[in-house]
């Protein structure tokens, strides 16, 4: 301490002046532009170090002076003080109508819906303390660190007391990505989007400094209320810039504000995926209060398909699991979508002759959403060099060279050939996906291998492996060999509905499966044999599904015996059932995923995963496939993974073990 007695403010107020000083010196250092030389960043630690041993309950929190060396980004879960919800979704004038007519005379701010990272950030008393990622919604993680490293937009201090929380979105400029992807073309980011969401998942901001991102902010919470009423004000009030935002008191007004945004979608410097409607009043758009998971006072307008213009280099005609075969456009990469585009399908010959496609065509490509992206047509024939190439069907399949044949009034091409290598690979790995048989041991590069040496063929040459077979390959071991087997092994109890999903049978769904399941046959057998008029009375299965079950399951029937043989289970199973809930059933409204290897307690034998999935359902639970936020329990067994150990550590949810879930299911007579 320097001088004579200093009053506890006078300390607190150079204590908080020290801290906030450390973390500007060391944002600016892991960006690459150091403001001091290190002697003099030591003498500042140094003078907060002694405040903070002469008065250790003034001390900062967190406290700069417990990071060592570069920050270290935790991702630690943190609570929102209010949840950040998603919001409603609307495509039509009409919802927007409705929207207006739900809170009457009320204005509405229309803005650009910012394809980001939603981020949370704290201010308490003046000071920026906190930035939180929307997470699960409930949960999020701490970016506190990468936040003030490496996003511009967000103000040190704001002139506001109490609590502030000022919620918004990273973006990364779309002039950032160009550069950065300039700047790097040996590993290019993919997008805009993931770029952002990558940059703040980092372990240490230096290794990111060339990602800069901006905040734009779109909601506002403060303890005392003291912000302005208007939404765009009050933002203005803190220094945090907003979104455009256009004031609407009708839903004419809005719809056309909506398509002003629209139409300058292509002009930002930054991704947007639409419009996003919200009360203009503050206090209004609180009052309105939420759903299970969206606010009232707020909607979401989904702009349509986005389309880009590219060049059309290439067409490759793909041989699918069904034996149909596709043309696939390669494309010069062009970013649609919200992602790098460098494929897009063609979908079929008559597709490509009604919009008079070439080779070398600058070609329309659009991609709504996740959809896979398609060429919408060529931007102008006109501007042909005549260089351009037609696009010839192929009168033999690209990968066996037997002759194809044409289907449907869309002239869809199919190779007919059972043996054809490219189908053969792709029916076997679809065969032991986790759909179908769950062979999860032995991937899609050992099935290709297996299948390349002349071992795998049917899916029923999967039951005829050994493990003295499988070590005849370099790179399988006995551990290796005896995972493969048992794998292969407890697939044999497949069933009717899972086993139909394996054949692939063209126009057969998941869905169809299931409903066969549901409707009293037995087995495939019976399936094949029941006629179209019984099949047709099934829900949801029409003529031409019902032609396409009997013609292949017939085509099929040598290989259902060589099955059958092989111990394989074709009968309909309890799991393709709807489940029966037991009394009293311990896990009723709890939705689990599974995870790891199964086995049963009181014999040690492995239990297949479904019919452990099938067991929890009659306990009243719901199976989910992946953890999210709604789900209540991890149940893990052996061999279990990493991956969603950590996803449900971050968003809090509970892991059991199985052992712990068989002896409730024992308990209640379940198991």
């Amino acid at each position: 301490m320097r001088g004579g007695s200093v009053c506890a403010v006078d300390i607190g107020e150079q204590i908080r002046e020290l801290a906030d000083r450390i973390v500007a010196l060391r944002d600016a250092y892991y960006r690459g532009s150091p403001l001091v030389a290190d002697a003099e960043y030591d003498v500042i630690e140094d003078e907060l170090r002694g405040l903070i041993q002469q008065r250790p309950d003034l001390a900062p929190d967190p406290n700069p002076l417990d990071q060592v060396g570069a920050p270290g980004v935790l991702h630690a879960p943190i609570r929102h003080s209010r949840p950040m919800l998603s919001l409603e979704k609307a495509t039509t004038p009409e919802q927007v109508a409705a929207f207006f007519d739900r809170f009457p005379g009320q204005p509405v701010v229309v803005m650009p819906k910012l394809d980001g990272l939603s981020l949370a950030l704290v201010f308490e008393d003046g000071r920026f303390t906190r930035a939180i990622t929307r997470g699960d919604g409930t949960t999020g993680d701490d970016v506190t660190v990468l936040v003030r490293a490496l996003v511009d937009g967000v103000p040190d201090r704001i002139e506001v007391p109490g609590r502030v929380e000022v919620r918004g979105e990273a973006v990364m400029l779309r002039s950032t990505f160009l550069a950065y992807n300039t700047a790097h073309p040996d590993k290019p980011l993919i997008n805009p989007r993931n770029a952002a969401a990558g940059t703040l998942r980092a372990k240490d901001p230096a290794t990111v400094a060339e990602r800069r991102l901006q905040f734009f902010g779109f909601d506002l919470d403060t303890s005392d209320g003291g912000a302005a009423v208007d939404l765009a004000e009050g933002l203005h009030a803190l220094g945090v810039a907003g979104a455009e935002m256009r004031l609407s008191t009708d839903a004419e007004q809005a719809q056309a504000a909506i398509t002003e945004v629209e139409s300058t979608r292509n002009d930002l410097d930054y991704d947007i995926d639409g419009a996003v409607l919200r009360l203009a009043d503050r206090d209004a758009y609180a009052a309105a209060g939420t759903r299970s998971n969206s606010p009232r006072g707020a909607l979401a307008f989904k702009f349509a398909a986005e389309e880009k213009t590219t060049l059309l280099r290439e067409v490759i005609w793909d041989v699918g699991k069904t034996g149909k075969i596709v043309p696939v456009a390669w494309l010069e990469p062009v970013f649609v979508g919200g992602t790098t585009v460098t494929k897009a399908t063609l979908a079929n010959q008559e597709v490509i002759k009604a919009r008079d496609i070439k080779v070398g065509d600058t070609v329309l490509v659009r991609r709504a959403g996740d959809v896979i992206p398609y060429v919408a047509g060529v931007l102008d024939a006109a501007k042909r060099t005549g260089e351009e190439i037609d696009i010839d069907p192929p009168t033999v399949c690209p990968s066996c060279k037997q002759p194809v044949t044409e289907q449907g009034n869309s002239r869809e091409l199919f190779c007919t050939n059972m043996s054809c290598p490219a189908q053969t690979v792709r029916r076997l790995v679809h065969w032991a996906s986790r759909a179908a048989a769950d062979i999860d041991a032995v991937g899609p590069v050992w099935i290709e291998r297996l299948a390349e040496a002349g071992i795998l063929e049917n899916p029923s040459d999967f039951y005829t492996l050994t493990k003295e077979r499988l070590l005849e390959f370099d790179r399988i071991g006995e551990v290796s060999a005896a995972r493969m087997i048992d794998s292969i092994d407890a697939s044999r109890q497949v069933g009717l509905r899972r086993a139909l999903i394996g054949l692939a049978i063209p126009m057969a769904s998941d869905g169809t499966a299931a409903r066969l399941a549901r409707s009293g046959f037995g087995s495939l057998e019976e399936i094949a044999d029941a006629g179209e008029e019984k099949l047709v009375a099934v829900e949801d299965i029409g003529p031409k599904v019902a032609a396409s079950l009997l013609a292949h399951l017939t085509r099929l029937r040598p290989e259902l015996e060589r099955l059958r043989a092989n111990g394989v289970s074709l009968d309909v199973r309890e799991e393709d059932l709807p489940p029966v809930i037991a009394a009293g059933a311990p896990l009723a409204g709890k939705t689990v995923v599974i995870t790891g290897a199964i086995s049963d307690p009181r014999s040690g034998e492995k239990v297949a995963r479904p019919t452990f999935q099938r067991l929890c359902e009659k306990a009243g639970a719901t199976a989910a496939s992946s953890v999210s936020a709604n789900t209540d329990m991890l149940i893990t067994g052996a061999g279990v993974g990493d991956s969603k150990l950590a996803k449900a550590e971050k968003l809090g949810v509970e892991v059991v073990d199985q052992g712990e879930i068989w002896k409730l299911l024992i308990d209640a007579n379940i198991a």
